[in-house]
């Protein structure tokens, strides 16, 4: 099993947990991202640097992820090309997204998307804070959990 982040838009505390994660579960981290960033010198920890430009993150995501690992994105389209794999997404704010509620998400995305193109302010998302962080880790324990007593 290994972690693989978009790391571009992934929160600073959502990324610091996964490197303590990494740390404590000895679990490989691969931040996915268009520019270097700083992260924990280890072995278990790796930066893939993709050249910049739309989607050249979540192709190479889809390409290194596969069955047993876990993908942490909010971006939707993203999590609905991988979730096809069978690899398993969680949002930065602690939301398991399943070949279930994808498909909802998705096309409440692309609404939004085409609202914003007409010229609609429809904001962004909200802060991330402590209540968000707590929700991402609770749910990360229990994914790690429940793929290490399955064998995934």
């Amino acid at each position: 099993m290994k972690i693989i982040i978009d790391a571009d838009a992934c929160p600073v505390g959502a990324k610091e947990l996964l490197f303590r994660v990494s740390k404590r579960c000895k679990i490989q981290i691969i931040l996915v991202a268009n520019q270097y960033m700083r992260f924990p010198e280890s072995e278990l920890i790796s930066l893939e640097k993709v050249p910049a430009g739309a989607d050249e993150a979540d192709d190479h995501i889809v390409i290194i992820a596969n069955c047993g690992d876990i993908v942490i994105t909010s971006d939707i389209p993203l999590a609905s090309r991988v979730i096809k794999k069978s690899v398993v997404v969680l949002d930065p704010r602690g939301v398991l997204l399943t070949e279930g509620n994808i498909g909802p998400r998705l096309a409440m995305r692309n609404l939004m998307d085409n609202l914003r193109s007409e010229g609609l302010n429809t904001g962004g998302p909200g802060v991330y804070g402590p209540k968000e962080k707590q929700a991402f880790a609770n749910q990360l324990d229990k994914l790690i959990n429940t793929m290490v007593d399955s064998g995934s």
